[in-house]
């Protein structure tokens, strides 16, 4: 195998493996700060805000909103560890996420919803349906940093629209939200501050 069709292997697999998947609660958290509105769903994606897998993420958050904005409520929750600079989330993934009408961004400090919602890659997207039980875990892009139609994009649509969908949860595909077992500043060097 010669190096470059060695190292286009490398990328297409690394472009195709999956983060490591969510196990939110199978209930909205009753001491879960995010509002509830009554008669809609509400979507929830925790995100890395220097992900770069993640701008498709946003951009697929864009296409179901534009779809179906009146039937869900939308957070992006973005990760900011303790210890970070002030404003190190506000990255261009914060103002695109920002600019989708009907999308709320709200800075994830600590990572203690990424917990509470058992989320590890960004990208994760979580949909409970208007009584708060989930309907969607898994991501809303067909691999890393593609856009463009995909089943988990499709699902959450589904279920927005119809209120049921074919599938119930999909690969998610992003980055690390964290790991603990870095410090501070080991964190720091792959995201190039």
């Amino acid at each position: 195998m010669s190096a470059s069709a060695f190292g286009l292997w490398i990328l297409l697999d690394y472009k195709t493996s999956p983060g490591t998947a969510a196990s939110p609660p199978y209930q909205f958290p009753k001491d879960c700060p995010l509002e509830k509105v009554p008669g809609r769903a509400t979507l929830i994606m925790l995100a890395h805000p220097h992900c770069p897998c993640s701008r498709a993420s946003i951009g697929e958050l864009a296409w179901i909103m534009a779809r179906a904005k009146e039937k869900v409520q939308a957070y992006v929750l973005v990760l900011k560890p303790a210890g970070f600079p002030q404003d190190w989330e506000k990255t261009d993934l914060w103002h695109n996420a920002a600019s989708i009408p009907g999308v709320q961004v709200l800075c994830d400090q600590g990572g203690n919803e990424a917990r509470r919602f058992r989320a590890a890659t960004s990208g994760q997207t979580i949909l409970y349906d208007a009584q708060g039980r989930l309907a969607f875990n898994g991501g809303i892009t067909g691999s890393r940093g593609h856009s463009g139609s995909n089943v988990g994009r499709s699902a959450v649509l589904s279920f927005l629209i119809d209120g049921k969908a074919e599938r119930k949860e999909t690969q998610v595909f992003g980055c690390a939200l964290f790991n603990d077992s870095e410090s501070v500043e080991r964190r720091l060097k792959p995201w190039k501050i």
